[in-house]
């Protein structure tokens, strides 16, 4: 864990710390092994380039590859391919590749072992033209097994999905007659891997493990009983009879040998499918991106190479018709097909629209319970508004999805309420937010509505407080009227009625565009309906804190009508 911080790497490094623990990676002690192959492993994977380099100088390869002919591959390999171009040459020439395969065939006994080796795959696959002379029938007909299998934990989608990451590394190794079938495959496996909802997904492998671990709790709780009320009938034999003594049970460490459970981080299995599905999504992602971009110098003369050249460099001949699968200036017919036909670019446009809507939901969450300063202040604030106005107003017209309105007005709101309160000018137009509010309030979400009012309503209550806004406040009254009258939601009526006490609480603006809109009379009508829409839908329809907010809301209307025919009589 220590070479795990950055700061202690140098130290070890001078120490001769690689070549030191090298050779115990071949120890006779199981554990010696293990603790050895992990500090190593810590230290290429936190190291980065140079120090992976510097640990191939230091030979770390010789152990390692034994130790991987003996055992299994290891994510040390993994790092140290992914950094080290000599890494990679050690790895060719030194045949690892069949005990990579080994490791990978025994996927339905032991997944955490195949999963290491896949990983070392595909890093290993990747660019290395050396290695394609290694592959055969055997080889594909490995990973393609693996790409067909049918477990669906979200460890095997993982699997597959870096199995299918190795068969595009490998596509000029494939046969003519097979290309169609696995690029079939493929395509079916990143298919299968981006239509997963991580969303959803991830609370139910939550609630999955919080039931097991209930059940398991009981069942121990269980075991504690008996094992009590065996221990008292011992007990009450040895006071009849103490020459009967027989051997003592004690329960309580019989299970702790047993079951080593309670020694793991809670929420490990959880966490350990969560990483899996989120691993498998980034790799399906970053595969279809090398499907639809090159950027390799080569390309041209490979594209122009012929298939008996190729046959040549590599004696089973399974590069004949390489060319067909991909050509690299432009996407195949194949290839094109195939993300066609299973809908691949739509499942990449929901994921990113997924992403969206979940970083617009943190923004919302971070600007509601943070400190201006330590949301970088006014600068910041400024950016992060002018970035949400391009989101929003950038397109012809304001998206209509329901999931963006959600967490686009939330945001809105949040920010707009903490750059009112430090009065830093607004980078969007009053306009723009009657734009965002009309298309939210015609949204079937509740909160969708909620939000485009209480923007309206901060919008509003902000150029009341500056020269020759009357004709805009009105604009921004009339809309809220609308809503508080013809709304069926009351808590959206109520939003409605909040933002107009906002907008119309003070300013000569505010008094003449009051005027103007005649909203004193325009509240008296409303208020007898709101009363009665409360009294008569409001306890079976909505909870007791709406309810509470309602009545606060029903009060503060007597109030502000009581204001306004003040202002009037002046």
């Amino acid at each position: 864990r220590v070479v795990q911080q950055s700061q202690t790497i140098p130290g070890f490094l001078q120490r001769d710390a690689v070549r030191r623990l090298g050779p115990l990676m071949l120890d006779r002690s199981l554990a010696v092994r293990e603790t050895a192959t992990g500090a190593l492993r810590n230290l290429s994977a936190c190291g980065g380039h140079e120090v992976c380099d510097d640990m191939v100088k230091q030979d770390v390869m010789t152990p390692l590859t034994a130790l991987l002919r003996e055992v299994r591959p290891s994510l040390v390999n993994h790092s140290l391919n992914e950094s080290s171009s000599q890494a990679l040459s050690v790895f060719n020439k030194a045949g690892i590749l069949v005990v990579i395969l080994q490791c990978l065939e025994r996927h339905t006994h032991n997944i955490k072992l195949a999963l290491s080796a896949a990983h070392c795959l595909h890093t290993v696959t990747e660019d290395n033209a050396e290695l394609l002379c290694s592959m055969n029938n055997a080889v594909l007909g490995t990973l393609e097994s693996v790409l067909l299998s049918s477990q669906v934990d979200m460890a095997h989608t993982l699997l597959r999905t870096l199995a299918a990451g190795s068969v595009w590394n490998l596509k000029s190794s494939l046969p003519t007659a097979r290309q169609a079938q696995t690029l079939n495959a493929l395509m079916a496996t990143l298919s299968q891997c981006l239509e997963l909802d991580a969303g959803t997904l991830i609370p139910q492998l939550h609630q999955a493990e919080v039931a097991q671990s209930a059940t398991a709790s009981e069942a121990g709780n269980m075991e504690d009983h008996q094992v009590a009320a065996g221990n008292m009938a011992v007990e009450e034999m040895e006071d009849d009879d103490e020459e009967g003594v027989g051997p003592r049970r004690n329960g309580k460490a019989t299970k702790i040998d047993k079951d080593f459970s309670d020694l793991l981080p809670r929420g490990k299995e959880e966490l350990r499918e969560a990483t899996a599905l989120l691993t498998a999504q980034q790799t399906s992602l970053e595969i279809i991106v090398n499907m639809c971009c090159s950027d390799d110098p080569s390309d041209d003369e490979w594209e122009e190479a012929s298939s008996s050249d190729e046959s040549e460099m590599c004696p089973d001949g399974l590069s004949e018709g390489n060319t067909s699968l991909l050509s690299p200036l432009c996407l195949s017919a194949e290839v094109h097909g195939a993300l066609i036909n299973h809908n691949i670019p739509e499942k990449v446009w929901g994921i990113s629209f997924l992403v969206q809507y979940r970083a617009l939901t943190c923004l919302h969450n971070m600007l509601s319970t943070m400190d201006a300063e330590s949301l970088g202040g006014a600068a910041a604030l400024q950016a992060v508004a002018q970035h949400l106005s391009t989101l929003v107003f950038s397109p012809p017209e304001i998206p209509k999805e329901e999931e963006f309105l959600e967490a686009v007005t939330s945001a809105m709101r949040s920010l707009l309420q903490i750059i009112a309160y430090m009065k830093v000018p607004q980078c969007t137009t009053p306009q723009q937010m009657m734009s965002l509010s009309e298309a939210a309030t015609r949204c079937d979400v509740v909160s969708v509505r909620v939000n485009a009012l209480a923007i309206l309503g901060i919008t509003g209550s902000t150029l009341a407080k500056e020269k020759g806004t009357a004709e805009t406040l009105q604009m921004i009254g009339n809309a809220l009227l609308q809503v508080a009258t013809k709304d069926a939601n009351l808590v959206v009526c109520g939003e409605a009625l909040d933002a107009l006490f906002d907008v119309f609480a003070d300013g000569d603006e505010a008094e003449r565009a009051a005027e103007n809109i005649n909203l004193l009379s325009a509240l008296k009508a409303i208020q007898p309906v709101f009363k009665a829409k409360i009294r008569k839908e409001g306890k079976g329809k909505y909870s007791p804190e709406q309810l509470c907010v309602m009545d606060n809301i029903k009060v503060n209307l007597r109030r502000f009508i009581g204001y306004l025919e003040t202002v009037v009589k002046k």
